[in-house]
């Protein structure tokens, strides 16, 4: 029967604990023995040996990259997500070089809000990538009352259409929305 060995690998300053004792393996400079209470496995940190560009380091650190991932969210006033999800219509020139991209609100929450937190100041398609922004903003009014808002994003570059396209992409996939070709 074949028996299964595991050797975890890591920093030689991390996991080390004066209780513990430190063990070294043939060829090995320095070594520890993990135990968690979280976890059964017990494992043999190893150190590879130091090249000489960071013989000159007198201290290692760890750094940590934190992604934050931000919710595909449209907006008309900066900090206030539109809950209201659009119609959207592309347009798209035959050379592909230009395009553009109309929305359409029926009664959007934003005018449920407006008075309490300010004016519309634009239109603003917020991705993990960024900000998309237009302000080609117009209200629709029936009877002297607000009922809904169109907002025009104009693409002048291909770069510019596949940027809007990702965004899209993503806001489609959290709201549920699908593409028709017409």
């Amino acid at each position: 029967m074949a028996t299964l060995q595991t050797i975890a690998f890591s920093s030689p300053l991390s996991h080390h604990s004066p209780q513990q004792p430190l063990r070294l393996l043939p060829g090995m400079k320095s070594g520890t023995v993990w135990h968690s209470s979280r976890s059964s496995f017990s494992g043999q940190a190893l150190t590879t040996p130091i090249s000489r560009q960071n013989r000159t380091l007198k201290t290692s650190r760890a750094f940590t990259l934190t992604i934050q991932m931000v919710k595909p969210t449209i907006q008309f006033i900066p900090g206030r997500d539109e809950q209201t999800i659009p119609d959207v219509k592309l347009t798209k020139s035959r050379d592909g070089t230009n395009g553009m991209a109309i929305f359409r609100f029926d009664q959007p929450s934003v005018f449920d809000s407006s008075g309490e937190v300010g004016d519309i100041t634009g239109f603003y398609m917020i991705d993990d990538e960024g900000t998309l922004q237009s302000v080609d903003v117009s209200a629709k009014f029936v009877n002297g009352r607000p009922a809904g808002i169109e907002a025009k994003y104009v693409m002048r570059t291909p770069k510019d259409w596949d940027r809007f396209m990702r965004f899209m992409e993503r806001y489609a996939n959290v709201n549920g929305l699908q593409f028709v070709k017409s």
